[in-house]
């Protein structure tokens, strides 16, 4: 969801998308979201950290926990329900527009 909008980005899906499997840091999501795109989506630092402040603001993930590794501070963030019907719809939606071009036409 872009500021202001219920759109989801495609950065923000794969943030979700990579949220499936269980709880994540920023850095793991990262590489999650390289795999599950296979390259094509690589958000800034900054996008991301973006992208996750959103969410969790808007319910759709929560802070699992935190911890301290090698002094440095990691968050890991996990799916809200909320956030896996979002997901969930989002596939669908895509899967829905994608089936209407892919689908033989008949002349």
């Amino acid at each position: 969801m872009p500021r202001g909008t219920s759109e989801v980005s495609e950065p923000m899906y794969f943030v979700l998308a990579a949220l499936r499997g269980g709880p994540l840091h920023g850095h793991a999501i990262s590489k999650s979201i390289q795999e599950l795109s296979g390259g094509r989506v690589r958000p800034s630092v900054g996008t991301l950290y973006g992208i996750l402040e959103r969410l969790n603001e808007r319910g759709m993930i929560a802070v699992d926990r935190e911890e301290t590794v090698n002094g440095r501070n990691r968050r890991y963030f996990r799916l809200t329900d909320d956030g896996q019907e979002l997901v969930e719809a989002e596939a669908r939606r895509m899967y829905e527009a994608a089936s209407l071009v892919l689908r033989p036409t008949t002349a």
